[in-house]
């Protein structure tokens, strides 16, 4: 979930900086059919290529939680003739570099190549997505890896109130268990198993395609047709939606630290909604403006409870989140839960100040550290759009849309979506004075 904030507030910010330098978005169509958007930029012989594959780690096979994820590690592991130690050196050899990611919601391929070796690299990366090796050394490499991670993840606080919460939240749909899977399930994974997952995650019905850097619209169509068009037309059916249902009231986890740390909230907002930019501005008043923010000023600065504390929308494919994030010593956890009950209540009955919206709106518009500044955030800014459906001229609509946001607007999103009635939280500790309320 915290990723995915991260994208979003990339995407967010970035793009209000793009709107200012009047980047140009190409949208180019391949003879295949792949569709990407290109900011061409022939000034530095390099080029950045971002490859996102819609649904990610949710589609998990049935008993096989953690293969999409291992897969997704093992891509650079060897492919073709290569085995994993080749791959790398020809690789190095090119002077591009390869990474693989996933999520809850996309598998994500950035790749970086000088124009001069263009071809080369690409063929290179060509066989990483469509012939993987998954050699026996290379899964049980990775799979002591993952499981070493996934043990050390037991003992750490924020990793198993991340647990917790998705459990609460999301039961038995795949948000609900963490994408590296378990031990048992890690452990049970087959190299069949891993080529199923390869079949069902990248796929052609699913693929997002965005460059940026030396190269045409031309030389891109070509890229495209020659990286993608031997995978799979179809992949795995995408999981279902959820409507996420919480109750107010507390989920305790007993764990020795000393200090607590808990995640709280509530159903969100989807990304589409009418009223998003309204509850953008607001969630910036509420807890992301840092030191700015009714949250931090509250619970941190006035009580001194925390060392930081903030609020995020959360706007994944199947689920729509508003959450937050604190940790307090356990003495004064209880306290920290009162005060940011408190401030829910307060923002959700009565709005916020003109005063406070006006400096959001600042920030929001100019004040983000985040810059077009290198082809590889840039291809990653494209990407992300369009996996949030937000079209081409997002970047020259974004801050008009921030501005347009009244103060009468944020208080009716605020009374929409801020639900101190579902406001609840998972606390892993040992807080003084909390119980459970619902059983874990």
């Amino acid at each position: 979930m915290i990723r995915l904030f991260a994208l979003c507030t990339l995407v967010l910010g970035a793009a209000s900086t793009a709107a200012r330098a009047e980047i140009d978005i190409q949208e180019v169509t391949s003879p295949g059919g792949f569709t990407a958007w290109l900011v061409e930029e022939p000034s530095i012989p390099f080029v950045s290529l971002e490859i996102a594959f819609k649904g990610g780690a949710s589609l998990d096979a049935p008993g096989k939680r953690g293969a999409i994820n291992m897969m997704t590690a093992l891509l650079e592991d060897g492919s073709g003739e290569m085995d994993a130690r080749a791959f790398t050196t020809a690789t190095e050899s090119l002077a591009a570099s390869f990474e693989y990611d996933v999520s809850d919601d996309t598998l994500i391929i950035s790749a970086r190549m000088l124009t001069e070796n263009r071809d080369e690299a690409a063929a290179l990366l060509r066989q990483s997505l469509i012939e993987p090796r998954f050699d026996a050394d290379a899964i049980e490499r990775v799979r002591a890896q993952i499981i070493s991670g996934i043990r050390s993840d037991l003992t750490d606080p924020d990793s198993i109130a991340g647990a917790a919460w998705d459990d609460y939240l999301f039961g038995d749909h795949p948000y609900g268990s963490a994408l590296d899977g378990t031990q048992e399930s890690v452990a049970a994974l087959t190299r069949d198993d891993l080529m199923a997952a390869h079949k069902a995650t990248m796929a052609k019905d699913r693929v997002y395609i965005a460059a940026a850097g030396d190269i045409s619209g031309e030389e891109l169509a070509a890229l495209m047709d020659s990286l993608l068009s031997d995978l799979p037309d179809t992949g795995a059916a995408q999981p279902k939606d959820i409507a996420v249902e919480t109750t107010a009231g507390v989920t305790v986890v007993p764990f020795e630290t000393p200090q607590s740390v808990a995640l709280f909230g509530h159903g969100g907002i989807d990304r589409h909604d009418p009223d998003f930019f309204a509850a953008y501005v607001m969630n910036q008043i509420l807890g992301a403006g840092g030191f700015e923010s009714r949250l931090m000023n509250e619970v941190r600065e006035k009580r001194g409870l925390t060392y930081g504390i903030y609020s995020f929308l959360a706007s994944k494919d199947h689920a729509d989140l508003y959450m937050g994030q604190v940790a307090s010593a356990n003495a004064r956890i209880a306290e920290a839960v009162q005060v940011i009950g408190d401030i829910w209540t307060d923002v959700a009955s009565n709005g916020v100040t003109q005063e406070e919206l006006d400096s959001a709106k600042t920030y929001l518009t100019g004040g983000y550290p985040l810059r077009f500044d290198g082809n590889g955030r840039i291809a990653g800014i494209l990407v992300g759009m369009q996996l949030d459906d937000l079209g081409l001229d997002y970047v020259n609509t974004r801050n008009a849309k921030v501005d347009a946001v009244t103060l009468e607007d944020v208080k009716r999103v605020a009374a929409r979506i801020l639900k101190p009635e579902a406001l609840h939280f998972v606390i892993v500790g040992q807080p003084e004075g909390l119980e459970s309320t619902v059983a874990n």
